[in-house]
């Protein structure tokens, strides 16, 4: 399954290779790319939230090329920056936000099959969500990395776009609430991963000691 992911994110990396030299012919910015991303994901989440499921699926997927074009052209111009990532992955927080919030007040606010229990999945997907960037990000301040487990962020993106975009409300909305549901299951199995490996790294690092001992 990694292979084929590898393998799809190689032939999608190619496919929008001439957009990146475009952006870096036209000298855009790589926060410029990030801003717009952002803004393009919340405006899918709002999308969401008022029923066009299949429409912002399609928006959502079209869009995503944003979040790897930022890091491409930052690359390629030499304006990596600290500010630049730390820019980026707080408009990831801001848009994830957005999407699964989107869900969230679509499930309160329209009448589908088990909406009462989805409200509560979904609700968990984007607690579990905010919790796998908040373990890395912590991990990172402890001089570690932590991106592993089952589920990374291009792999929440796609699960929300892709079968959204063609399936939408199909069989009564249920298409929709298996894949929250699987983002849902995958996100918490994902946070608790980072946990067990982060404790794993940190209880096989030597104990610092004061000054004197």
């Amino acid at each position: 399954m990694k292979a084929l992911w590898n393998a799809i994110v190689s032939g999608y990396l190619k496919v929008i290779a001439p957009v990146a030299d475009w952006l870096v012919a036209k000298r855009v910015r790589p926060n410029t790319i990030t801003t717009v991303g952002a803004i393009c994901t919340c405006t899918a989440g709002v999308i969401f939230a008022t029923g066009h499921i299949s429409i912002g699926g399609w928006f959502l997927g079209l869009t995503a090329l944003f979040d790897v074009l930022d890091g491409t052209v930052a690359r390629r111009t030499g304006t990596t920056s600290q500010f630049g990532a730390f820019y980026d992955s707080t408009l990831d927080r801001v848009a994830d936000g957005f999407l699964l919030g989107g869900l969230v007040v679509f499930y309160a606010t329209h009448p589908v099959h088990a909406n009462d229990a989805m409200v509560i999945v979904a609700t968990l997907a984007l607690i579990a969500a905010f919790l796998t960037s908040y373990t890395n990000a912590r991990a990172e301040g402890l001089g570690f990395s932590a991106r592993v487990g089952v589920l990374q962020r291009p792999e929440r993106i796609t699960l929300l776009s892709a079968p959204q975009a063609f399936f939408g409300l199909a069989l009564d909305g249920w298409v929709l609430a298996g894949i929250v549901s699987l983002l849902m299951v995958t996100a918490w199995i994902t946070f608790f991963q980072r946990m067990a490996y982060v404790h794993r790294i940190t209880s096989a690092a030597p104990t610092p000691t004061s000054p004197g001992e």
